[in-house]
């Protein structure tokens, strides 16, 4: 059976010690000057700024390139905000717009993600290889990051962002075939980046 195509970005699924996640997320800022949509599930980093309030302000990671970066959105704030639109939100952050955003930062989490396929389909001897992240067309409808596991650049190389932990345990996921979603960790987190932004 082949997997399904559909993308959501980083979603997470538990600690590396076993623990289920519970849905812990730090609340970030991001101005309306920042020009790029963010969907559930995209991969974000610092902006070297914050709000009025001292919240750290994010902005979109940076795909490959031994870039940095914090953890994904899991939620967008609907009451707060410039042009928040309260009830009538969007589920993801329209660009250019000022929203506050919740991102799961934590350094020991594990992930899901699809494999996008495109430089073959990964194999179980793949676990433990690490593979950069590679952008997509988020959702308007669903809300969801477009953002993949992108299967080409899987090497030992330690400034790859993503380390293969495995794959994802279910009946519908099918290994070593192109689509299949696979939990990985931050190789390249930013809050064990000892050099200050």
């Amino acid at each position: 059976m082949a997997n399904t195509n559909t993308p959501f970005g980083l979603r997470p699924v538990r600690h590396a010690n076993g623990a289920p996640y519970n849905g812990a997320a730090t609340k970030y800022y991001i101005p309306a000057s920042d020009g790029t949509a963010l969907y559930l599930g995209d991969p974000v980093i610092l902006a070297g700024s914050a709000d009025a309030n001292g919240i750290a302000s994010i902005t979109k990671a940076t795909a490959a390139g031994g870039a940095y970066m914090l953890g994904p959105v899991v939620a967008v704030d609907a009451m707060e905000g410039a042009g928040a639109g309260g009830r009538d939100s969007t589920t993801y952050r329209v660009a250019s717009t000022e929203r506050y955003v919740y991102v799961a930062d934590d350094p020991d989490l594990i992930f899901e993600v699809q494999e996008d396929g495109v430089g073959g389909a990964l194999a179980a001897a793949d676990v433990g290889l690490n593979a950069d992240w590679i952008a997509g067309s988020g959702s308007t409808i669903t809300g969801l990051s477009g953002a993949m596991l992108d299967t080409s650049t899987k090497a030992t190389t330690d400034t790859l962002q993503l380390r293969i932990q495995g794959f994802k345990q279910s009946v519908d996921n099918q290994v070593a075939s192109a689509n299949a979603k696979v939990l990985v960790s931050i190789n390249l987190h930013s809050r064990r980046n000892l050099t200050g932004i």
